[in-house]
This record gives C-alpha cells, structure tokens and sequence, in this order.
C-alpha cells in the first residue's frame, strides 16, 4: 500500500500504530486487527509514532469514546454517526449493533488511501470531503431517512489542527445542515500544548503544527449561539488507571492532557 498523506493527515499513522502494537500486546486494553494488518501492509518503521504518552492517550481516548458510543447506541439503536477527520480508525468495528448508520468523512488524500484499507461495508459510507464545506452534509442526509434519534459527530485529533474561525465555521454548518438537533463529541487540546507542540512525543515527528487550544471546552460553545456544552472529561481519567508515569502526569499536569468534550444543539 502505497500512502499520499498531506502534513496534518499523516497524524492517522499515530493512532494507527498504537492501537496495532496495543493489539499486539498479551493483554491489549483495546483490539483492532485491522490497525495489526494496515501496520503490516505499510512496512513502516513505527517508533516514532508509538512513544509511552502518545501510546497511553490513544487507548485512553479509544476506551473513553467506545464507552460513550456504545451508551449512546444503546439508548438509540437506530443512531447515525458521523467520524470527522476519520484516518484509518475502525471505531465502526468495535461498537457496531447492527443497525446503526456510519459515516467516515475526510478530506481525498486521506479517504484514497483508506479505500485501499478497508473494503466497503453495508451501512458504512466513505465520503472524500472537506469538513469545513457543507457539500458531505448532503450524502448524510439522503440516508438520515425516518430516523428519529440525534445524529452524533465525532471529531477524533481534528480541532487542534484547525482555527478557532474554522471550527466555528464547522459548528454553524453543523447547526445549518442538522437543524433538527445533534450531537458533537470533539477532542480538545490545551493552549499550553500549541505553545510547547516541539515536546510532543509523536507529533513532533510530523510536519503537522497545533493551531488552536483551549482551557475549557466552554470556549468552543461561545463560539456560536445554541451550542451547549455537555461535559468534558480529560483523557488522565483514563490513563491514571494503569500507569504510576501516568498517575504523576495527571497529578503534576493535570490541565496538559486532552479532553474529551460532548456539545449539543437543538
């Protein structure tokens, strides 16, 4: 397999890599088989994209949205999800119920190289797409069809790489295109991480820069009338369970980690 990637989608490779050495592990946290076999395929040399903080956020992360997913789908069979800036993850895989709807969305560079990964599959549709334009809206629509629950946005390692400008640009295109009401779960990343982003373990190892960061998920909800902030729970509430390096990290820098933050509108 041969990859095209521009500077912010060759990031897809840092959680891809982790969750395939986790997988490889005698007692992984999370399973993800196909992350084991892309990994193979690309014969590339992963270190520099699993070190121990990167490895521990990504099955954190991984634990903590498979968790809130699948309490979502059980309340609401019929959910349809849409993964924003999808990479190469296969959330699709390991919370699916049968029923559900799913949307992989991301920009052509980086759905090319996920066509020639994953084989197409009944309710799962790829759309190659800017997030920030609201043309991939259309395809989710057509097939929203009677379905009576919110529909859910998962943004995965994208707002760090946009404006404050485009992820509002996101949310009032969300709000356009979705009237009715949903749901965002966003990754947040903190100011003092754009500042410090040359001591990132992985990402420094890319030609990806953070542009944006926030103290509190709240910021993102100013951003634009009748988005509401949920909750938002850091990725050390995960991490500090298996790891003394981890438990400092929370303890010493307990505002340096990621956020998992849910918004709703409608």
């Amino acid at each position: 397999m041969e990859l095209q990637l521009g500077d912010v989608q060759t990031t897809a490779l840092i959680p891809l890599a982790v969750k395939a050495s986790e997988t490889l592990r005698s007692a992984p946290r999370i399973r993800d088989d196909k992350a084991v076999e892309i990994i193979k395929h690309l014969n590339i040399d992963t270190k520099q994209y699993d070190k121990f903080m990167s490895h521990e956020g990504v099955i954190a992360r991984t634990i903590m949205l498979d968790r809130q997913l699948k309490g979502i789908i059980k309340k609401h069979p019929d959910t349809v999800i849409v993964n924003i800036g999808a990479g190469f993850d296969n959330r699709f895989s390991r919370v699916d119920n049968g029923k559900l709807l799913w949307f992989d969305l991301d920009l052509p560079d980086a759905i090319a190289a996920r066509r020639k990964a994953f084989k197409e599959r009944e309710r799962v549709t790829m759309i190659a797409g800017n997030a920030l334009e609201k043309a991939w809206c259309d395809v989710v629509n057509e097939k929203l069809g009677e379905r009576e629950s919110k529909p859910v946005f998962i943004a995965e390692g994208l707002f760090m790489y946009l404006t404050l400008e485009q992820i509002k640009t996101l949310l009032e295109n969300l709000k356009e295109c979705f009237p009715k009401g949903g749901i965002l779960i966003a990754e947040q990343n903190n100011k003092m991480m754009v500042k410090n982003e040359k001591y990132h373990d992985t990402v420094k190892s890319t030609k990806a820069h953070f542009v944006s960061g926030t103290d509190s998920a709240q910021e993102i909800a100013d951003l634009t009338d009748g988005i509401r902030l949920i909750e938002e729970h850091s990725f050390n509430e995960e991490m500090k369970k298996y790891s003394i390096r981890a438990k400092l990290f929370a303890l010493l820098l307990p505002n340096m980690n990621d956020r998992w933050a849910t918004f709703e509108w409608g």
